[in-house]
């Protein structure tokens, strides 16, 4: 036989109550059942929970250790379908590098002030939609395109793109660069978390030579070491100075969608307040008080 939620309340009711008579008007039940219920939850366990030999009902020393666990198993199912645990859950929120950009602090500040029954999670995973389709996250902050099934996403901003280039190289000294300045060398492209690929230089254009790594903390050294340049976003700037790596404007590349994006189906409680709270903080709504352009209208992909 399975045991199930109502062997556990009735035994718990009998532990509690000792008496079968105010067990079963407890439960809305009558003794006979109420004695059933006991009777198989005993033949499964295969031990006497109850001493019925005496006129007060008393817990046997294996219904005494069995009440401990019926009690935390019972408590543990009543939590995990609790709506309001439900909602209260931490709010994962991936990236892949850079998050929010100048926008980061706001947005956890102002939540942590506003929503403190559920903590804002910041995770850093490096892959392309920054762990959220492989359900390692609740939402994700990603840069470019977001292609991948199954997701909905919100286009908050756009940042300009910037060129990375070995600090004691020519292209250093110079003020801002092109793309084509930097087709006559190597590029290292970011091919797991990174959205530079051949295709932002025009065919006739593109460089002759690549270098591939993982993740920011690889692409910023190899660009540190000579190995080639890079394309980034302005927020990557920002948020990862490297002595060794200089950024300059890069005015003919196109700006860089910053995507607030999460599953299309059983999103977290919390993702609707999330996508309202990174809108308006964008637009200048928060205590920074920011101008900046509307973001575009809400897609599903």
């Amino acid at each position: 036989m399975s045991i199930e939620l109502r062997h556990l309340r009735c035994f718990l009711a009998i532990a509690e109550e000792s008496s079968l008579t105010r067990a079963a008007a407890r439960l809305h039940l009558t003794q006979p059942a109420v004695s059933r219920t006991l009777a198989a939850l005993e033949q499964h366990l295969g031990a006497r929970l109850v001493d019925r030999s005496t006129h007060h009902l008393a817990l046997t020393a294996e219904g005494r250790a069995f009440q401990d666990r019926a009690a935390a198993a019972l408590a543990a199912f009543e939590a995990a379908v609790d709506p309001a645990r439900l909602r209260h859950r931490p709010l994962r929120l991936g990236h892949a590098w850079s998050a929010f950009g100048p926008y980061t602090t706001p947005l956890l500040r102002r939540w942590q002030r506003e929503h403190p029954e559920t903590p804002l999670e910041l995770l850093r995973i490096d892959d392309r939609t920054a762990g959220l389709t492989r359900g390692e996250v609740d939402a994700a902050l990603l840069r470019g395109p977001v292609d991948a099934p199954g997701l909905a996403t919100e286009e908050l901003t756009t940042e300009e793109r910037v060129a990375a280039v070995p600090a004691d190289s020519t292209l250093a000294e110079r003020s801002r660069l092109t793309l084509d300045d930097l087709a006559g060398g190597t590029v290292v492209l970011n091919t797991v978390s990174g959205t530079t690929t051949l295709a932002l230089w025009p065919a006739t254009a593109r460089p002759a030579a690549t270098v591939t790594v993982a993740n920011t903390d690889d692409w910023l050294a190899a660009i540190a070491a000579g190995r080639g340049v890079g394309v980034s976003s302005a927020s990557t700037a920002a948020l990862h100075p490297h002595p060794g790596v200089t950024y300059r404007p890069l005015p003919d590349a196109p700006p860089l969608p910053v995507v607030l994006a999460w599953r299309d189906t059983f999103p977290h409680p919390a993702t609707g307040a999330l996508v309202t709270m990174a809108r308006e903080i964008v637009s200048g709504d928060s205590e920074r008080g920011r101008p900046h352009p509307s973001p575009t209208r809400h897609a599903r992909h």
